[in-house]
């Protein structure tokens, strides 16, 4: 089992945002053993844009085979309670991946300026 892998939520829906609904059940099911395999995945930029009812049930499904399997880290700069409207706008969409990976996680809440502007702003001054 590989140690660890990072992704953004753009790059683990791209492979399915062109294709047919129906090959995306035979892309899913190769790509999800790509994220099957590590000890640790990290899931960047979750609720940048938006995600359709299809990436969302993709994502969902993501989760679903990881739960239990390995540890999976979401960043995100949406708070729980807005999830509903990155995932399709749909609370009940939003509701079985949340459930999945709210149980037996940690959450850390950091509020307060990005570390990125805070160090531009240093040194522009």
């Amino acid at each position: 089992m590989s140690r660890r892998r990072a992704f953004t939520v753009a790059s683990i829906e791209h492979p399915f945002r062109e294709a047919r609904i129906p090959r995306h059940y035979r892309l899913i099911s190769a790509a999800g053993k790509k994220y099957l395999k590590n000890a640790l995945l990290i899931i960047d930029e979750v609720g940048f844009t938006q995600l359709s009812r299809l990436e969302a049930a993709l994502l969902f499904r993501l989760v679903s085979w990881r739960y239990g399997k390995g540890a999976t880290i979401l960043t995100t700069n949406k708070s729980i309670k807005d999830w509903p409207e990155v995932l399709a706008g749909d609370e009940v969409m939003a509701t079985a991946p949340l459930d999945r990976l709210l149980h037996r996680c940690h959450v850390f809440n950091i509020k307060g300026r990005s570390y990125r502007l805070r160090d531009l702003e240093a040194q522009v001054k």
